[in-house]
């Protein structure tokens, strides 16, 4: 391995494990004032970043063992950390389903959607920058799970962009109703990143977000 493939391969771990800490911090920070605020987008949103990071400590474990065969298959730990990354997804679908259920019973509605707000958009800028960066290093190193990982970030992407929609339009209009669209929006993302650990744990896709 050449020097400058060394250097890429240090950096795309680095990237992992960035990817790991802010979404854990990400997490915190969501799910606190999703509660704070009762705002059931936004929280839902900070559960799926605690899943992403579980999700990245397999991708992790894939660059490793990239970096020392690129030819051989998935690990144990790697197909374990899929499959409950994708258990997790569903289970957070449920939850946020029962959440909706009982926000229309209780008539609930957040008490402010200004951090959602803040949180999507920083959010947006760091998984594009993450995107662009993890696509550029599988293409160097002609990586197909490293470009897979890099396109799944457009989930991310897009489940910023749904939480960022949902807290703008609410905190102007007040519509109780945005809260309930933007968890729904979350839910279609978390089934469907559910859906594709669960195949690339069965060798039939390569795509972790």
């Amino acid at each position: 391995m050449s020097n400058e493939e060394l250097k890429l391969y240090n950096r795309a771990i680095f990237l992992g494990y960035f990817t790991f800490f802010y979404n854990i911090v990400e997490g915190i920070i969501s799910v606190f004032f999703g509660i704070k605020d009762e705002t059931l987008t936004l929280f839902g949103f900070g559960i799926d970043s605690f899943i992403e990071a579980i999700s990245g400590v397999g991708i992790l474990q894939m660059i490793l063992r990239i970096k020392k065969n690129p030819e051989t298959q998935k690990t144990k730990f790697e197909i374990t950390a899929l499959k409950i990354t994708g258990i997790c997804f569903y289970l957070l679908s449920i939850g946020l389903g029962i959440g909706i259920v009982l926000n229309l019973i209780y008539d609930n509605k957040p008490n402010s959607t200004f951090i959602g707000t803040i949180i999507s958009i920083i959010s947006i800028f760091i998984m594009l920058w993450l995107y662009f960066e993890k696509k550029n290093i599988g293409k160097i190193l002609n990586s197909s799970p490293m470009i897979s990982d890099a396109n799944c970030t457009k989930v991310c992407i897009y489940m910023s962009i749904v939480l960022l929609i949902s807290s703008v339009i609410y905190e102007i209009t007040k519509f109780q109703f945005t809260d309930i669209f933007g968890t729904v929006g979350i839910i279609y993302f978390s089934i469907k990143e559910g859906n594709e650990a669960f195949e690339k744990a069965k060798g039939k896709n390569n795509c972790c977000c």
